[in-house]
């Protein structure tokens, strides 16, 4: 197949992340080794899980008495699931590059 240069950069630049993002592998279930057989035995358990103990999806929620924030776009609490040290955070950001530097 033969492309113009400009198209050929533009397929190209496809692949590449803007600055800041992290591309994301797959691991564990969603490997692609396993993923075949892995997929649907988590969705064989999950139905099992769910028809063994079935949830009222319009019940009330309970409502922790230490939640602190709430969802500006439904108003539902948020909870905190993690809470990371500086360190933390910095070990997760994307790498600074200096050649892209203001």
């Amino acid at each position: 197949m033969t492309l113009s240069v400009e198209e050929f950069l533009r397929r190209f630049l496809l692949h590449l992340l803007p600055r800041g993002f992290v591309r994301i592998r797959n691991f564990g279930f969603l490997a692609n080794r396993r993923r075949a057989l892995l997929l649907p035995l988590c969705a064989r358990l999950l139905n099992s899980v769910q028809e063994s103990n079935p949830v009222n999806p319009l019940g009330p929620r309970p409502i922790r008495a230490h939640t602190f924030w709430f969802c500006p776009m439904c108003g539902g609490p948020m909870l905190v699931i993690e809470r990371l040290t500086a360190a933390q955070i910095q070990l997760r950001a994307p790498p600074f590059s200096r050649e892209h530097a203001a």
